[in-house]
This record gives C-alpha cells, sequence and structure tokens, in this order.
C-alpha cells in the first residue's frame, strides 16, 4: 500500500487534472535541483553520462543531418539534401534502463529518442511542438510485424525552452515522461529483448540536446497500483 499521505496528495492532484481534463504527474515531480521522479522503474547504477556538450566523439556515429556545439550543447538540423531525418546513435548495449535529457525545440517538425536492438528499430518517443508519442517500432520492415502507438499525448512542447525527458524501460514496459508532468506508456513483448543501440533524430530545423544520463533499471514497487490510477484517469477523460 502507498502511505496515507501519498494517497491523499495523488488523489488531490488527480481530482484537479481531472478536472481539467488532463492528467500529468506533477504530484511525483520532484523540487527544481533534484531529478525528475520515475514511475515504472528506479533508478539503479549510473551507466553513462554525456553533457553533450562537445562535438559527437567517436562511439557516437552521425548518420545523417548536421550536429555541432552551439552555446555547450549539441544543435541539430536536417539537411535537405539528405532526404532522410538527421540521425546521430550509439552502440550501447542495454536491458532494463532508464534515459534522461534534456532538449529545446526551435522549429524542428519532430525529433525522436530511438532505441534499436540488433536487427533494427525497436521502440522510441516521438516529440513535436503539439505534444510527443512513445511507440513499438516496426520491428521486421517488410514483415508481418507493425508499429504500435501505445499513446499519443497532447501538450504545448514551448519552443526556445529546455524540457526534461525521461524514459523507463523494464521488461516488457516501456514509459515516458516529459517535465515531471506529462506521461505516456505502454508494453509490448519485443521490447524486453536485449537492446543494441540508441540516438536522437530530428526533421526540419533546427533542435538542441544535453545532459545525457543513462542508469540501470529496478522495479518500482509501487508501479502497478500507479498505472492503475493512470489508466483510470485516462479512461475517464
Amino acid at each position: 500500500m502507498l502511505p496515507s499521505s501519498f494517497s491523499r496528495r495523488f488523489c488531490l492532484h488527480l481530482c484537479v487534472a481531472l478536472a481539467a481534463g488532463s492528467f500529468g504527474i506533477s504530484a511525483w515531480a520532484a523540487d527544481a535541483s533534484a531529478e525528475p521522479k520515475t514511475l515504472l522503474a528506479e533508478r539503479g547504477k549510473l551507466l553513462l553520462s554525456d553533457d553533450l556538450n562537445a562535438a559527437p566523439a567517436k562511439e557516437w556515429h552521425v548518420a545523417k543531418g548536421k550536429w555541432e556545439v552551439v552555446d555547450g550543447a549539441w544543435h541539430a538540423e536536417e539537411v535537405p539534401a539528405d532526404n532522410h531525418p538527421g540521425v546521430v546513435r550509439r552502440q550501447f548495449k542495454f536491458q532494463d534502463v532508464v534515459f534522461q535529457y534534456s532538449f529545446k525545440l526551435d522549429g524542428a517538425k519532430t525529433t525522436t529518442f530511438s532505441i534499436n536492438d540488433a536487427k533494427g528499430h525497436l521502440c522510441r518517443v516521438l516529440i513535436r511542438p503539439n505534444g510527443f508519442t512513445v511507440q513499438k517500432d516496426d520491428h521486421d520492415h517488410d514483415g508481418p510485424d507493425k508499429a504500435v502507438v501505445f499513446q499519443n499525448i497532447t501538450t504545448p512542447v514551448s519552443a526556445g525552452e529546455w524540457h526534461t525527458l525521461v524514459i523507463e524501460l523494464l521488461g516488457k514496459e516501456m514509459l515516458a515522461s516529459l517535465d515531471g508532468d506529462k506521461v505516456g506508456f505502454g508494453a509490448h513483448e519485443v521490447i524486453a529483448q536485449e537492446k543494441d543501440n540508441f540516438g536522437f533524430t530530428i526533421s526540419g530545423q533546427t533542435a538542441s540536446f544535453k545532459n545525457l544520463r543513462v542508469w540501470e533499471a529496478t522495479p518500482n514497487k509501487n508501479w502497478e497500483e500507479t498505472k492503475a490510477k493512470l489508466v483510470s484517469a485516462t479512461a475517464a477523460k
């Protein structure tokens, strides 16, 4: 059971959120000096820390687009001649993790955080000026598998401002939260397999990225109860 004090705070937040016609996770948001709270998982050992304040190192592969450092952060834009969104990827084998990074939109149509296994696309979070999508990708290209959208979250993503995205992967489940407030999640068996690499993409011009962190993920004992309340709130809209 959750502590009674937590339950009272959650119920108060839920009533306000439903009255407003939206549901976020600000009941869990920490103060500005702390990391955004996680829901599906708990942060464990820090596996990777990259402030993204220098040109992409050898561990990163720039496949498409223009990626440079501006004002201490990666600044990215799609190059029209590429006929493909800008892409930068990092080889990094992992299983259950928590990703966190900050981004800023300055005209980009879409930017994604994309996760692959050894065979290809696995899952991603797509960010747009009017919200974000959490989805499982098409995993076999021309085969029977299809992309599955877990949730589309409609919320303004203000241009010219830094936002923080947290992505939690644990077993077959995936959750993304934006600015410690809006959350989308889902599950699919394919997500449970070992991951091989991750990266950023950008469509249009421009976006910036900084402060990438990756932690091992361990189960959050409160997740099933929290998930039930999130599902209930979504159904009540």
